[in-house]
Protein backbone atom coordinates (compact mmCIF):
# COMPACT_ATOMS: atom_id res chain seq x y z
CA UNK A 1 0.00 0.00 0.00
CA UNK A 2 3.00 2.35 0.72
CA UNK A 3 3.67 2.91 -2.97
CA UNK A 4 0.37 3.59 -3.57
CA UNK A 5 -0.17 6.31 -1.19
CA UNK A 6 3.24 7.67 -2.44
CA UNK A 7 1.44 7.95 -6.39
CA UNK A 8 -1.44 9.54 -4.05
CA UNK A 9 0.79 11.67 -2.50
CA UNK A 10 2.32 13.22 -5.75
CA UNK A 11 -0.92 13.41 -7.76
CA UNK A 12 -2.22 15.77 -4.83
CA UNK A 13 1.08 17.93 -5.05
CA UNK A 14 0.55 17.44 -8.90
CA UNK A 15 -2.64 19.78 -8.40
CA UNK A 16 -1.63 21.72 -5.29
CA UNK A 17 1.21 23.13 -7.25
CA UNK A 18 -1.26 23.97 -10.49
CA UNK A 19 0.55 21.08 -12.71
CA UNK A 20 -3.23 19.56 -13.12
CA UNK A 21 -7.16 21.04 -12.57
CA UNK A 22 -9.24 19.61 -9.78
CA UNK A 23 -10.00 16.72 -11.93
CA UNK A 24 -7.21 16.58 -14.59
CA UNK A 25 -4.48 14.50 -15.07
CA UNK A 26 -3.38 10.72 -14.13
CA UNK A 27 -1.17 8.60 -12.10
CA UNK A 28 0.22 5.19 -11.85
CA UNK A 29 2.51 2.61 -10.40
CA UNK A 30 3.33 -0.50 -10.91
CA UNK A 31 3.67 -3.81 -8.43
CA UNK A 32 5.29 -6.67 -10.47
CA UNK A 33 2.46 -7.86 -12.88
CA UNK A 34 -0.24 -5.05 -11.12
CA UNK A 35 -0.62 -1.48 -12.17
CA UNK A 36 -2.64 0.81 -10.22
CA UNK A 37 -4.02 3.60 -12.03
CA UNK A 38 -6.15 6.49 -10.93
CA UNK A 39 -9.55 6.38 -11.46
CA UNK A 40 -11.41 8.04 -14.38
CA UNK A 41 -12.68 11.45 -13.09
CA UNK A 42 -10.98 11.00 -9.84
CA UNK A 43 -10.64 14.60 -7.89
CA UNK A 44 -6.84 15.16 -7.22
CA UNK A 45 -7.69 17.37 -3.88
CA UNK A 46 -9.92 14.19 -2.25
CA UNK A 47 -8.80 10.88 -4.28
CA UNK A 48 -7.53 8.14 -1.84
CA UNK A 49 -5.39 5.32 -2.69
CA UNK A 50 -8.20 2.64 -2.14
CA UNK A 51 -9.67 4.11 -5.22
CA UNK A 52 -7.08 3.24 -7.53
CA UNK A 53 -7.78 0.76 -9.93
CA UNK A 54 -6.33 -2.22 -10.69
CA UNK A 55 -5.04 -2.97 -13.98
CA UNK A 56 -2.08 -5.17 -15.50
CA UNK A 57 0.86 -5.64 -17.66
CA UNK A 58 -1.19 -8.09 -19.54
CA UNK A 59 -3.27 -5.02 -21.10
CA UNK A 60 -6.37 -5.82 -18.93
CA UNK A 61 -7.86 -2.48 -17.63
CA UNK A 62 -10.40 -1.97 -14.56
CA UNK A 63 -13.51 -0.91 -14.99
CA UNK A 64 -12.87 2.93 -13.82
CA UNK A 65 -9.23 3.13 -14.37
CA UNK A 66 -8.82 6.20 -16.07
CA UNK A 67 -9.19 6.32 -20.14
CA UNK A 68 -5.62 6.74 -20.02
CA UNK A 69 -4.94 3.41 -18.35
CA UNK A 70 -3.66 1.74 -21.64
CA UNK A 71 -0.95 4.23 -22.41
CA UNK A 72 0.44 3.24 -18.63
CA UNK A 73 0.46 0.22 -19.45
CA UNK A 74 1.81 0.26 -22.98
CA UNK A 75 4.79 2.36 -21.39
CA UNK A 76 5.86 -0.03 -18.67
CA UNK A 77 4.90 -3.04 -21.62
CA UNK A 78 8.17 -0.86 -23.37
CA UNK A 79 9.57 0.70 -20.98
CA UNK A 80 10.45 -2.76 -18.01
CA UNK A 81 12.47 -0.47 -16.08
CA UNK A 82 10.12 1.96 -15.29
CA UNK A 83 7.68 1.85 -12.27
CA UNK A 84 5.47 5.02 -12.20
CA UNK A 85 3.76 7.45 -15.00
CA UNK A 86 2.66 10.44 -14.24
CA UNK A 87 0.45 12.33 -16.89
CA UNK A 88 0.17 16.61 -16.20
CA UNK A 89 -1.41 19.99 -17.79
CA UNK A 90 1.75 22.21 -16.99
CA UNK A 91 0.17 25.45 -18.28
CA UNK A 92 3.65 26.91 -19.14
CA UNK A 93 5.06 23.49 -21.08
CA UNK A 94 1.58 23.38 -22.79
CA UNK A 95 1.72 27.09 -23.85
CA UNK A 96 5.27 26.88 -24.87
CA UNK A 97 5.02 23.52 -26.92
CA UNK A 98 1.40 24.58 -28.61
CA UNK A 99 3.46 24.74 -32.28
CA UNK A 100 4.43 21.34 -32.07
CA UNK A 101 7.72 21.59 -32.06
CA UNK A 102 10.06 19.82 -30.13
CA UNK A 103 11.32 21.69 -26.79
CA UNK A 104 15.18 22.39 -25.57
CA UNK A 105 15.11 24.27 -22.47
CA UNK A 106 16.96 27.43 -21.82
CA UNK A 107 18.16 27.25 -18.46
CA UNK A 108 21.01 25.34 -16.80
CA UNK A 109 18.83 22.55 -15.06
CA UNK A 110 16.43 21.98 -17.78
CA UNK A 111 19.26 21.53 -19.93
CA UNK A 112 20.84 19.08 -18.25
CA UNK A 113 17.68 16.97 -17.36
CA UNK A 114 16.36 17.23 -20.88
CA UNK A 115 18.57 18.24 -23.78
CA UNK A 116 15.29 17.78 -25.99
CA UNK A 117 12.06 17.23 -24.65
CA UNK A 118 9.36 15.38 -28.06
CA UNK A 119 6.64 17.00 -28.61
CA UNK A 120 4.40 14.75 -30.30
CA UNK A 121 0.88 15.63 -32.46
CA UNK A 122 -2.31 13.09 -32.28
CA UNK A 123 -5.07 14.61 -33.13
CA UNK A 124 -8.25 14.65 -30.89
CA UNK A 125 -10.31 12.16 -32.50
CA UNK A 126 -7.12 9.80 -32.65
CA UNK A 127 -5.78 10.12 -29.35
CA UNK A 128 -7.37 7.02 -27.70
CA UNK A 129 -6.34 4.79 -30.95
CA UNK A 130 -2.91 6.67 -31.13
CA UNK A 131 -1.47 7.74 -27.69
CA UNK A 132 -0.72 4.56 -26.23
CA UNK A 133 1.90 3.55 -29.14
CA UNK A 134 2.71 7.11 -29.93
CA UNK A 135 3.84 7.87 -25.72
CA UNK A 136 4.96 4.33 -24.78
CA UNK A 137 7.46 4.47 -27.98
CA UNK A 138 8.55 7.73 -26.79
CA UNK A 139 9.19 7.28 -23.42
CA UNK A 140 11.34 4.15 -24.24
CA UNK A 141 14.18 6.61 -25.37
CA UNK A 142 13.20 9.56 -23.08
CA UNK A 143 12.01 10.22 -19.61
CA UNK A 144 8.90 12.89 -20.80
CA UNK A 145 7.17 13.62 -23.28
CA UNK A 146 4.65 16.43 -24.58
CA UNK A 147 1.90 16.00 -26.11
CA UNK A 148 0.62 19.11 -28.16
CA UNK A 149 -2.37 20.87 -27.02
CA UNK A 150 -2.23 18.26 -24.02
CA UNK A 151 -0.07 17.55 -21.78
CA UNK A 152 3.35 15.87 -20.20
CA UNK A 153 3.65 12.54 -19.55
CA UNK A 154 6.69 11.55 -18.01
CA UNK A 155 8.15 7.67 -16.75
CA UNK A 156 10.66 7.06 -14.30
CA UNK A 157 12.01 3.97 -11.80
CA UNK A 158 10.13 5.91 -8.88
CA UNK A 159 6.82 8.07 -8.62
CA UNK A 160 9.07 10.85 -6.97
CA UNK A 161 11.50 10.71 -9.84
CA UNK A 162 8.72 10.96 -12.22
CA UNK A 163 7.25 13.80 -10.29
CA UNK A 164 10.51 15.35 -10.16
CA UNK A 165 11.04 14.93 -14.35
CA UNK A 166 7.66 16.70 -14.55
CA UNK A 167 8.08 19.90 -12.18
CA UNK A 168 11.45 20.34 -13.71
CA UNK A 169 9.70 20.55 -16.75
CA UNK A 170 7.29 22.89 -15.77
CA UNK A 171 9.88 25.39 -14.49
CA UNK A 172 11.98 25.36 -17.53
CA UNK A 173 9.01 26.36 -19.44
CA UNK A 174 8.19 28.78 -16.96
CA UNK A 175 11.77 29.95 -16.78
CA UNK A 176 12.06 30.56 -20.53
CA UNK A 177 8.43 32.25 -20.39
CA UNK A 178 9.52 35.19 -17.81
CA UNK A 179 12.67 35.28 -19.78
CA UNK A 180 10.36 36.08 -23.13
CA UNK A 181 8.21 38.42 -21.24
CA UNK A 182 11.55 40.93 -19.81
CA UNK A 183 13.10 40.80 -22.76
CA UNK A 184 15.79 38.94 -22.08
CA UNK A 185 15.41 36.21 -24.99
Amino acid sequence: MTLRKDLIDHYHWLRQYGLNDSHSGNGSVREGDSIWVTPTGACADTVQPGELVRCDIHGNVGGSASIDAPLHIAVYQHNPDARAVLHSHGPFTVALTLKGEDYSPVDFEGQFYFPLVPVIDIPHQEYLRDAPRRVAETLADYRIVVVRGHGVYAQAESVNLAYKWTCSLEQSAKTEYLARQLGNM
